[in-house]
C-alpha cells in the first residue's frame, strides 16, 4: 500500500472537519488506533457491486472502525478506493485503518483446505467436497465426467477426470466453485505430469495409459517402497499378455455402472463382465480407477526390474511377490485364508508405523 504523510492527511481532513477542531489529533488518533483492544476475528464479506463508502459505514456499525467519513478520506488519499475487491476477509476490532484497507484491498479472501489424498476417485472426492460444504457431489460428478470440459482441460478426448484431479490441498473460497476447483486440480496435473518428464518415460503409451496404470499401482498399496515392484508386476503381466486380475478395478467397474462406489467384493462380482475388471478383459482399463499422486506415477514410468508376476497383502499395508504361480498360492494361504493373520490388522498399520519411524 502506499504510504501516506501525516500532513497530506490532515491536508484532507482539513476540508471536512469542522472549524475550530483539532485536524492534527483527530487525524494522529484515527491513524494511530483502533476501535478496541478486541482481538476476536470477524468474517466480514464485501459483496459485488458495494461501494466504499458503503462498506465503511457497515465497518463501522460493527465495531471494526473508529470513523467511516474519516476511513474514506484516507482511503482517497491512497487512492486506494477503487481497488476495495469482492470477497470475505478476516478483521479484528484491534486492527489499525492501515491495516484494514490492506485487507479489504487484498483481494485474498478467507479461504478453506479442501484435502484429497492420494487413491481416492471421483466417487470419493465428489463425497467429500458435498460433506465438507463446499459443493454439490451431483455437481462434481457432473463436470468431471463432462467431456467437452475434460478436453477443454488435456487438449485430448478422455471419458472423463478421473485420474487427472491430482491429489493435494487445495484452498476454496466462498466465490470459487466447483469448475474453479476442477480446473486447479487438473492444472496441478499437468504441472506435475510435466515436472517428471512422464511423457518421453514410455515409449508407444499414451498419457492416459500411464495414468490408468498409475490409478492401479496407488489402489494396490500403501507402501512407497513397494510401488515400483507392484507395477513391475503389471508391466511383467502386460509383456506376457496376461490378465492384470486386480481387485480395485472390479470395485470401480461396478461404479461406473451405478454411480456409487460399493464397500467390498463378494464373489459373484470377480467374474461380473464391466468394462474396468481386469479379471474378464485382458487389458488395462479404459481409463483411470483413481487418482494417483507423484509416487505412483513415477513407479508406473519406472518400474522395479524384476520377474514377480503375482503379489499379495501382508493385511498392514507392506507385499509379498511372488515370480510364480505356486509360490503365490502359498502367500494367499499365509496373508489372506488364514483368518488369524488378518486379524488385528490393517494397512493403516504402515502409516503409523512410518509415522514412529519419522521420529
Amino acid at each position: 500500500m502506499k504510504k501516506v504523510t501525516l500532513i497530506t492527511l490532515i491536508a484532507v481532513l482539513s476540508l471536512f472537519v469542522a472549524a475550530g477542531a483539532s485536524v492534527g489529533y483527530i487525524a494522529y488518533s484515527f491513524l494511530g488506533s483502533s476501535p478496541s483492544n478486541d482481538s476476536t476475528e470477524v468474517i466480514y464479506e464485501v459483496k459485488p457491486g458495494q461501494s466504499f463508502n458503503a462498506v465503511a459505514k457497515d465497518l463501522e456499525e460493527k465495531g471494526l472502525l473508529k470513523n467511516a467519513f474519516a476511513f474514506s478520506m484516507y482511503a482517497r488519499v491512497l487512492n486506494e478506493r477503487g481497488n476495495m475487491k469482492r470477497g470475505e476477509y478476516a478483521l479484528r476490532a484491534d486492527m489499525k485503518p492501515s491495516e484494514v484497507l490492506g485487507v479489504i484491498t487484498s483481494g485474498k479472501s478467507v479461504s478453506k483446505p479442501f484435502t484429497v489424498a492420494e487413491g481416492l476417485n471421483i466417487y470419493e472426492i465428489s463425497d467429500l467436497y458435498e460433506k465438507q460444504g463446499f459443493g454439490l457431489k451431483a455437481d462434481f460428478l457432473t463436470l468431471v465426467k463432462d467431456r467437452t470440459f475434460a478436453q477443454q482441460l488435456l487438449g485430448e478426448p478422455v471419458d472423463s477426470l478421473e485420474g487427472y484431479l491430482f491429489p493435494e490441498t487445495y484452498m476454496i473460497t466462498k466465490f470459487d466453485n466447483t469448475k474453479d476447483l476442477i480446473a486447479s486440480m487438473v492444472r496441478r496435473f499437468l504441472a506435475v505430469y510435466s515436472d517428471i518428464g512422464a511423457a518421453a518415460a514410455l515409449p508407444g503409451w499414451s498419457r492416459n495409459q500411464i495414468v490408468t496404470l498409475a490409478s492401479i499401482v496407488e489402489k494396490e498399496t500403501g507402501a512407497k517402497e513397494d510401488r515400483p515392484l507392484v507395477s513391475s508386476v503389471f508391466h511383467n503381466r502386460l509383456v506376457k499378455k496376461m490378465k492384470l486380475q486386480t481387485d480395485p478395478t472390479i470395485l470401480y467397474g461396478m461404479a461406473d455402472l451405478s454411480g456409487v462406489m460399493p464397500d467390498n467384493i463378494r464373489k459373484d462380482d470377480i467374474l461380473k463382465p464391466t468394462r474396468y475388471n481386469t479379471y474378464v478383459i485382458n487389458a488395462l482399463p479404459p481409463g483411470p480407477i483413481s487418482n494417483p499422486g507423484r509416487e505412483s506415477l513415477m513407479a508406473t514410468l519406472k518400474p522395479a526390474s524384476s520377474k514377480y508376476l503375482y503379489f499379495v497383502s501382508r493385511n498392514d499395508g507392506t507385499t509379498v511377490f511372488s515370480d510364480d504361480l505356486s509360490k503365490h498360492n502359498k502367500a494367499v494361504q499365509t496373508f489372506q485364508v488364514n483368518s488369524k493373520a488378518r486379524e488385528g490388522k490393517s494397512w493403516r498399520d504402515l502409516k503409523t508405523s512410518n509415522t514412529v519411524n519419522k521420529k
